[in-house]
C-alpha cells in the first residue's frame, strides 16, 4: 500500500486534500500507537515492539517505513523517535484526546442513566 501524500488520492478519498492523506496514514493499524510511544524520545525497534504489545515485526517495520517517509518518525543512533513535525502533530492531536475523554465521561453517564431506567444501578460495560 503506497504511503499517503497530500495532493494524491488516498483510501476513501480522491480529492488529494492533505487532511485526507493524514487521516489515511494515521488510520492505519498501529500508526497512532507508534507515534504515541515515540513521542518522548528514541526507542529501539525491540523496545518499540514491546511497548506496542508485541505487534508483528513486519507490521511494525511497514508502519515505521510509512511514518519515516511522511517525516513523522526518524531513526537516529539511539532508535526511533518522533521528528519535530511528529511532535507538532502529537500536540495538534491533544484537543482530540481531550474531546474523547469528555465523550467517554458523557457515555458513562448515559449508560448509568439507561441502567437506572431499567432498574439496574450498575454501569453497563
Amino acid at each position: 500500500m503506497p504511503v499517503p501524500k497530500p495532493g494524491r488520492p488516498v483510501r476513501g478519498s480522491r480529492t488529494g486534500r492533505p487532511i485526507m492523506a493524514l487521516l489515511d496514514l494515521l488510520g492505519r493499524r498501529w500508526a497512532l500507537r507508534i507515534l504515541w510511544e515515540a513521542r518522548h524520545g528514541p526507542l529501539s525497534f525491540r523496545a518499540l515492539r514491546e511497548r506496542c504489545d508485541g505487534m508483528s515485526p513486519s507490521v511494525l517495520m511497514q508502519r515505521l517505513r510509512e511514518l519515516r517517509h511522511a517525516g513523522i518518525i526518524e531513526l537516529g543512533a539511539d532508535g526511533y523517535a518522533a521528528t519535530a513535525e511528529g511532535r507538532r502533530l502529537f500536540h495538534a492531536l491533544a484537543p482530540l484526546k481531550d474531546w474523547a475523554e469528555r465523550w467517554a465521561r458523557r457515555s458513562g453517564r448515559n449508560r448509568l442513566r439507561a441502567s437506572r431506567c431499567s432498574g439496574d444501578m450498575r454501569t453497563k460495560s
